[in-house]
C-alpha cells in the first residue's frame, strides 16, 4: 500500500499531452488556449468620444471662447470627419470617432443648443470624454496568454480581435465504467437486492463541468466479458474513470484483466479514507491512463476531485488550486491513513470556514448533497483542532 502523497505525485507524473486543434469562437467557451492572443490594432483603435455632446478643439476654450457653431454630426459607424475651424464644434455620438482638429468633447447636458450654436453651460477641460487611441493596449500586446481558460470575459476579447477560430488545448477522449451485477438502469424499479446507478452519472456530470462529453459504459461482474470490452475500449480513448471492482471481493477483477492487458500498474491501494482500493495504471503502448475508484459513491466523488481533476488540469497546462480553510469542529485523522472528510463551508468577513458533514461511511451517497468539498488531513496522533488551517478541494 502506498501513502497518499506518493500516490498524488505518481498520477501526475503520468499525465498525457494531447495537442491542440482549432475550434469556432462560439464552442470555445471553457476550453484552453494554445496560443498567445496579440491585440490586431490599438485599443481604441481610434480617439473616442465617450459621451453624446460636442467636440471642440481645445485652443477655443484659451479663447475663452464659450459659443460654438455646429458644422456637422458624428455619430458611431461613420468615417472620421474633420472640424473646419476651431471656433465651430461638430456634434457627435458616443463611440464616434473624434474628428479631426478636435481633442475635446462636451456632454449635452453642459450645453445650450440654440439657432445652430452650442454654448457651454460649465467651463470644460482639454481632452475630456476622449478615450485616446491606443490607451488600453496598442498593436501587438499580448491580451490573452496561453494556458489561459476562455470564459464570456475572453470570448468578449477574442471577438474583437478577430478570432472566429482559435487554437485550443484538446480534451481527452474519456470512457467511464461502472461494474457490478447489482446496478440496474436508473428508469428501472431495483429489486431487494439491486441499486440503481449512480457513480457513472455523477462521473459524466463531474466531466461536463470540464467541457468533456464521455461514454457511460457498464460492465457486468464477467472476467471475459471485462477483457473483450476494456481490450476495446483501452484502444479507443485517452483514459478510462472505473467505479468498482478494484477491492479484494471473488469477482473484483479489474486488476487481474488490467494485468491481461498490460497495462501497467502503477499503484494499486492507498493509505486514505475513503477511496482505500485506488487502482492507477498506464497502457504503455495505446498511453491510456486507467483511474479505477473502489465502487462506493464517496469513495468515487472523493477520488476524482482529489486525483483526476488534478491530473486533467496538469496534463492541460492549468494550475492546480491549492486552497486552505479553517476548521470550526475537532476532527481526527489517525495514522496511517489520510482522511477526506466531506465539509460544509461558512464565508466569515471573507475567510472560509468548514463544518464536517455528517455521514454513515463512503456508501452514504446522500451526504455528498449537503457538502461543498473535502478537506484533506495528513494522518496524525494528536486530533485537528478548531481554527486550524487545512487542504481544501471544493466540489461545488
Amino acid at each position: 500500500m502506498i501513502n497518499f502523497n506518493d500516490a498524488y505525485s505518481k498520477v501526475l507524473e503520468h499525465t498525457l499531452d494531447l495537442g491542440a486543434g482549432i475550434v469556432a469562437l462560439e464552442q470555445s467557451e471553457g476550453r484552453i488556449l494554445a496560443e498567445d492572443i496579440l491585440a490586431d490594432r490599438d485599443f481604441p483603435p481610434f480617439d473616442r468620444a465617450t459621451k453624446d455632446g460636442i467636440a471642440i478643439n481645445s485652443k477655443a476654450l484659451k479663447e475663452v471662447i464659450n459659443s460654438f457653431k455646429i458644422e456637422a454630426i458624428a455619430s458611431a459607424g461613420m468615417p472620421q470627419q474633420k472640424l473646419s475651424d476651431i471656433h465651430n464644434c461638430i456634434e457627435i455620438m458616443t463611440g464616434a470617432v473624434v474628428p479631426k482638429n478636435a481633442d475635446t468633447v462636451v456632454m449635452y447636458e453642459h450645453l445650450e443648443i440654440k439657432n445652430g450654436h452650442a454654448t457651454l453651460l460649465k467651463d470644460a477641460i482639454a481632452g475630456q470624454d476622449v478615450h485616446p487611441k491606443g490607451s488600453d493596449v496598442v498593436s501587438g500586446t499580448v491580451l490573452l496568454h496561453k494556458n489561459t481558460r476562455i470564459g464570456p470575459a475572453e470570448i468578449g476579447v477574442l471577438a474583437s480581435v478577430g478570432k472566429s477560430g482559435l487554437m485550443v488545448k484538446k480534451l481527452p477522449k474519456v470512457c467511464v465504467i461502472s461494474t457490478g451485477n447489482e446496478l440496474v438502469e436508473v428508469s428501472e424499479i431495483p429489486l431487494p437486492h439491486q441499486i440503481r446507478k449512480s457513480n457513472v452519472l455523477s462521473l459524466c456530470a463531474a466531466l461536463q463541468r470540464e467541457g468533456i462529453v464521455a461514454n457511460p459504459i457498464h460492465l457486468k461482474d464477467d472476467k471475459s466479458d471485462i477483457r473483450k470490452e476494456l481490450s476495446h475500449i483501452l484502444e479507443t480513448y485517452d483514459t478510462v474513470l472505473l467505479s468498482g471492482g478494484v477491492s479484494k471481493g471473488k469477482f473484483d477483477f479489474i486488476p487481474e484483466v488490467m494485468a491481461d492487458l498490460k497495462v501497467g500498474k502503477v499503484f494499486h491501494r492507498v493509505a486514505q479514507k475513503p477511496g482505500k482500493p485506488f487502482w492507477f495504471g498506464v497502457q504503455p503502448d495505446l498511453k491510456t491512463v486507467v483511474f479505477s475508484f473502489p465502487g462506493n459513491p464517496v469513495s468515487t466523488f472523493a477520488n476524482y476531485h482529489v486525483y483526476f481533476l488534478p491530473w486533467l488540469y496538469s496534463s492541460l497546462g492549468l494550475e492546480i488550486r491549492n486552497e486552505q480553510v479553517f476548521l470550526n469542529a475537532p476532527v481526527i485523522a489517525k495514522p496511517p491513513l489520510t482522511r477526506f472528510v466531506q465539509v460544509k463551508t461558512d464565508n466569515r468577513k471573507g475567510s472560509l470556514w468548514v463544518n464536517p458533514v455528517r455521514e454513515n461511511g463512503s456508501g452514504d451517497l446522500t451526504s455528498l448533497v449537503h457538502s461543498d468539498g473535502f478537506i484533506c488531513l495528513p494522518p496524525r496522533e494528536e486530533a485537528y483542532g478548531v481554527g486550524e488551517l487545512v487542504n481544501y478541494i471544493a466540489t461545488k
